[in-house]
């Protein structure tokens, strides 16, 4: 099993920044891959980046590039969202996931969830 907690979700102005952590414990060693959904009310949950541990390649989706970047600390097992220029259609739950294959959008390919953190973006 792998355990994940995100945190550094908040309330911000546009045009702000934030930077969310997922920190993963339990048999880390098995995760390749770790994305960041989102899911704002009303809304289905959409993928926003997601980041292979061992080569670290990385993959954003349209709406977020340029403004996120995703990255990790392999000593840390944790894994980041720096989200530049924030726009208040950014305002969702974003959750952190892992998966143990090389997928990275699809959110019904994760196998492990954490439990969430709220960012609002206010104009």
């Amino acid at each position: 099993q792998v355990q994940l907690v995100e945190s550094g979700g908040g309330l911000v102005q546009a045009g702000d920044s934030l930077r969310l952590s997922c920190s993963a414990s339990g048999r880390t060693f098995s995760i390749y891959t770790t994305g960041w959904f989102r899911q704002a009310p009303g809304k289905e949950r959409e993928f926003v980046a997601a980041i292979h541990w061992s080569v670290g390649s990385t993959f954003y989706a349209d709406s977020v590039k340029g403004r996120f970047t995703i990255s990790r600390d392999n000593a840390k097992s944790t894994v980041y969202l720096q989200m530049n220029s924030l726009k208040t259609e950014d305002t969702a739950v974003y959750y952190c996931a892992a998966r143990r294959d090389s997928g990275f959008s699809n959110s019904r390919g994760y196998d492990y969830w954490g439990q969430g953190t709220q960012v609002t973006v206010s104009s």
